[in-house]
């Protein structure tokens, strides 16, 4: 399991549940290396030992289906596994696993859902920095797809092993995408996972980590919009005080023809268009493309009705220092009298968002 979007750390109080023993063993070509068994509840090692002609081993109790996991010194993935009593027998260089069927299920999902990001790590592990800057589009490009990817495998998971301990091992990716609200529909249903202490953690974490802090990135959100002119693709010079201050709210969505994730909300925000225009939302594209064709080739494949504005610039896109935009797609929603108040609006997010401003 690679390091997660969410940074979690600090100890968490949980209620007590019973000790059961776990036994821990497995090989790693690396001897001298340390191997360290983590609580992924507390982000702490609870014991770690020497690799010894390419073997090492584990034994003591922790709590019941307790989430944990083995990882190797200097290295960046983690093998995880609940304690369910059965014993663990784990490969490091290849992080899989023998143990139980459900920890053996994990694993193979696991592993298959940070395949993106070990390909991104792979292409960019002998580049310079240099040529990392040299292709900065592409490699942002491929980042935004990596996330976007984990997510949607994310939600696969909490579909489809609702029976199952297993979603609890991919829920920050879950709660990013879903929102917070998510966990107390998981409680409301009494899924068999909704009380494990780690799926609490995360909602909570996750819950801190995307409320709007003050930051440059954030701070705009309770402050007057700043107007944009730029053309359309036809041209036509056209600004956001054309439609932002006219009563309506405003949804101005920074994307790039280029962008994976760009793409793969746009249907979303369509959604929310064709539901709630009619009621006063509106939505400015402006897009960070630097290729005329291209941006005009996706908005007719994507099927945007909307205003759409570039300068294209790419990353020099006037937008992205007044907005402060580092990433995409990202957007601000402006309300009736023009001032921000909401940012990065994903998936259900907006929707929940627009419901609360125009009812169902």
């Amino acid at each position: 399991m690679a390091l997660a979007i969410v940074t979690i750390s600090g100890m968490v109080a949980v209620p007590s549940m019973a000790q059961v023993k776990y036994a821990v063993s497995g090989t790693y070509t690396e001897d001298g290396k340390k191997v360290y068994l983590i609580d992924q509840l507390t982000e702490k090692a609870i014991d770690s030992v020497v690799v010894a002609d390419g073997k090492f081993a584990f034994t003591g109790t922790a709590d019941k289906d307790a989430l944990m996991g083995v990882k190797a010194e200097q290295a960046q993935w983690t093998t995880p596994f609940f304690n369910d009593g059965t014993p663990i027998i784990i490969n490091v260089n290849d992080s899989t696993l023998k143990g139980s069927p459900l920890n053996e299920r994990l694993t193979k999902l696991d592993i298959e859902m940070d395949l993106p990001q070990k390909m991104l790590s792979k292409k960019t592990a002998n580049m310079t920095e240099a040529e990392i800057r040299a292709h900065q589009d592409e490699l942002m490009g491929d980042m935004n797809k990596m996330i976007d990817s984990m997510i949607a495998f994310a939600n696969k998971v909490f579909k489809e092993e609702r029976n199952s301990l297993i979603p609890v091992a991919f829920s920050s990716y879950y709660f990013i995408d879903n929102g917070v609200e998510a966990y107390d529909e998981l409680v409301k249903e009494n899924v068999v996972f909704a009380n494990h202490p780690f799926l609490k953690k995360t909602r909570d974490y996750v819950e801190a980590a995307t409320k709007p802090k003050d930051s440059p990135k954030t701070a705009i959100i309770g402050q007057q919009f700043i107007d944009l002119e730029m053309a359309d693709p036809d041209g036509n010079l056209h600004k956001l005080s054309e439609l932002v201050g006219e009563g309506k709210y405003v949804l101005v969505d920074f994307w790039a023809s280029w962008c994976g994730p760009c793409r793969a909300e746009m249907p979303n925000v369509l959604e929310a268009y064709n539901k709630y225009h009619a009621k006063g939302f509106e939505v400015i594209g402006v897009s960070f493309d630097q290729k005329k064709e291209a941006w005009i080739k996706a908005i007719g494949q994507l099927k945007m009705p909307w205003l759409q504005i570039s300068d294209l610039k790419g990353w020099k896109c006037a937008a992205a220092p007044i907005y402060n935009i580092d990433g995409i797609p990202d957007n601000i929603l402006i309300d009736p009298k023009g001032k921000v108040i909401d940012r990065a609006l994903r998936g259900k997010a907006l929707h929940n968002k627009l419901q609360k401003i125009f009812g169902e």
